[in-house]
């Protein structure tokens, strides 16, 4: 499905959940407590500025009593091609997150991927996938990246190992691109970014990528991602060692003001080789 058609579809979820909605005589608030949403949530849903989790559209086809429309909806639109199977769900929940602290010990992460950048790492990992299959990836790559502009944005920190300023995806004119528009966030601080340097040495989290997202209204979860799997940990003692690790790896990364400035160095290196090849 097309950004341009899945985002209408969203909005037609919207519109017919206001529709349902004040049928039945619920205000935004009072279905959000039959829900366990607030009723900011509810209302975001309705103008399809967040998109709601899947338990949370049942819960809203019981209140409502609409014969499970809304859980078919949802379903509909989060079963694509986009996302690996195991990232989904933390790609639902970073929609609701009012707080997203990732690490990143390898590649950019994907909300701040340029789409060539994003095209090379698909086809790094999907080297016989048809041009559609890589197309509809890169897209949802992209249209995750928007919710960094939206105005409801969550806070949003990311530490990148020095490996991820150094590794040539894609060959030096789509690295110094992508390199540049992480530096512009950061610029503009819509974005907080740190980097680990080498000299740190060994670090708390060295076996994969690691995201900590909060939420308004439900407890912190964390995400951690290896080679070809994921997992959601919602254990509260469990997302507590993991915040804390977080902790240590912001101890040891360089200050956001030097951390630019070597981003910024890495462009230009790359920049200065994509112009002599």
């Amino acid at each position: 499905m097309a950004n341009g058609s899945r985002q209408a579809a969203w909005e037609f979820f919207g519109a017919e959940l206001k529709r349902r909605r004040e049928e039945s005589g619920f205000t935004q608030v009072e279905l959000g407590a039959r829900v366990f949403v607030s009723g900011g949530y509810i209302g975001q849903f309705e103008q399809a500025i967040r998109k709601p989790q899947l338990d949370v559209a049942r819960r809203i086809d019981e209140t409502l009593r609409t014969d499970g429309i809304f859980e078919r909806l949802c379903r509909k639109l989060i079963d694509d091609r986009r996302y690996a199977d195991y990232f989904v769900k933390a790609a639902e929940l970073e929609t609701l997150a009012t707080k997203i602290c990732e690490f990143a010990p390898a590649l950019i992460p994907g909300l701040l991927q340029t789409p060539a950048y994003a095209r090379a790492v698909t086809l790094a990992m999907n080297p016989f996938a048809p041009e559609e299959t890589v197309d509809e990836k890169v897209a949802g790559r992209v249209e995750r990246g928007r919710l960094l502009k939206d105005a409801t944005r969550p806070v949003y920190w990311a530490i990148l190992h020095e490996n991820v300023l150094r590794i040539p995806v894609g060959g030096p004119a789509v690295m110094a691109e992508q390199l540049e528009r992480v530096a512009e966030l950061a610029r503009d601080r819509s974005v907080l970014v740190q980097v680990l340097p080498y000299a740190a040495g060994a670090y708390p989290v060295m076996t994969g990528d690691l995201r900590l997202m909060e939420f308004d209204d439900a407890p912190a979860t964390a995400y951690t991602e290896a080679v070809y799997s994921g997992n959601l940990l919602d254990d509260p003692a469990v997302v507590q060692r993991a915040q804390s690790a977080y902790d240590l790896l912001r101890a040891d990364a360089l200050s956001p003001e030097l951390s630019l400035a070597l981003i910024q160095s890495a462009a230009e290196d790359f920049g200065r080789c994509a112009s002599t090849t």
